[in-house]
């Protein structure tokens, strides 16, 4: 009998020429011989003023988010592989109409995360102009984001304080914040937060550059540090059970903040500016909130990094260099509901452009909003 010779496959990948799809409205004018007056045949209700159709729009949202093009950058592509040429003042209104359609499918989730157990936040610069006197002191905006576990929101603010914090985390948030130790996070109590230990490592090895006692403490501290680290991977990959963990990371904990003290405990001459005296005022600080560093290893869940907001942030900060920031207030609301819609279908696996499509439709045609909340 013969052997069965399996067959092979090759596949070859093409994109077939794209050329828009125009659909020409023609309405008929008439003038009655009588009054002289002038009548015209109205637009379908399904059509909307704008001369671009939902999912072209769509595209257009698309490509300020998920894809930090620029306004030049987003013609030049439209034309290039669509042949739509189309104007900055054209995207600009697209982008603006897709915002309002936005609104509620954002805000939405903007509660649903400001009511999860756990959330990453933090913030980065976000310079709004004053185009419509949205800013007229010129000062710098912000943007800030929330991670959860299925949602991520961006809120554009116009400081770096504690009350844009509580914007955005809304006034009543019960759960756990992992951030980093900036002061506009103190409103919250000590049992609610986590520290991130990825600022804090990038800390003590400031510190282990200083000369003298600093670098001996600095490189104490960073070998506990990484003591820590190594029983939370043995954790993670299911090498060891939680309460082995707890138990072990007990005397890390212990001589982390022993460590600490020592340092307070020599102290520094009053007004000394000194590097030592830097380590010091460094050391008081995470004695003065020791318990938020250990925070994730009583809640299991909780990751002892913010790393997950800084990812998160890497798209605005990457539209910030590229166009140096939003000329209205109303654009940078736009920004942060369009990267609030598309971070959070990336995190939970759909498709954005089918979701912008959709809420286009819905708000400018009526029908059923789309939701960014995940599946009861």
């Amino acid at each position: 009998m013969r052997e069965r010779i399996r067959s092979l496959r090759h596949q070859v990948i093409e994109v077939p020429p794209i050329t828009p799809l125009v659909i020409e409205h023609r309405l008929h004018r008439l003038v009655c011989p009588c009054c002289s007056t002038s009548t015209c045949a109205p637009l379908p209700a399904d059509v909307e003023a704008s001369q671009y159709g939902p999912r072209l729009s769509a595209l257009v949202g698309l490509l300020g988010s998920a894809f930090p093009l620029s306004f030049t950058k987003t013609q030049a592509l439209l034309d290039q592989l669509l042949g739509v040429e189309i104007s900055r003042g054209a995207i600009a209104a697209i982008r603006q109409r897709l915002s309002t359609a936005l609104e509620q499918p954002v805000h939405q989730a903007i509660a649903f995360a400001r009511q999860q157990p756990v959330a990453y936040v933090d913030e980065t610069g976000a310079p709004i102009g004053n185009a419509d006197g949205g800013n007229p002191t010129g000062k710098r905006g912000w943007q800030w984001v929330m991670v959860t576990a299925v949602v991520t929101v961006f809120i554009q603010g116009l400081s770096r304080s504690g009350a844009a914090a509580i914007e955005l985390l809304g006034s009543a948030f019960g759960g756990i914040v992992v951030s980093d130790r900036f002061s506009a996070y103190n409103h919250l109590p000590i049992q609610q937060r986590q520290l991130c230990w990825a600022h804090l490592i990038r800390d003590l090895t400031a510190i282990a550059e200083r000369p003298g006692a600093s670098a001996e403490f600095a490189a104490e501290l960073l070998g506990l540090q990484q003591q820590l680290f190594a029983q939370w991977r043995q954790w993670k990959d299911g090498t060891i059970d939680w309460p082995t963990l707890q138990l072990s990371c007990r005397p890390i904990r212990l001589q982390f903040e022993a460590t600490l003290q020592r340092v307070v405990d020599l102290g520094f001459a009053r007004k000394e500016r000194t590097p030592w005296a830097q380590t010091v005022r460094t050391c008081q600080q995470l004695l003065q909130r020791k318990e938020a560093l250990w925070t994730f290893l009583d809640h299991p869940g909780i990751e002892p990094t913010n790393n997950a907001a800084e990812r998160a942030l890497r798209q605005s900060v990457i539209q910030r260099k590229i166009s140096h920031g939003m000329q209205s207030r109303q654009g940078a609301i736009c920004r942060s509901r369009l990267l609030t819609v598309t971070t959070t279908l990336r995190q939970q696996g759909r498709d954005a452009w089918e979701f912008l499509e959709q809420a286009w439709i819905a708000h400018h045609r009526g029908g059923v909003m789309p939701s960014l909340l995940p599946d009861p």
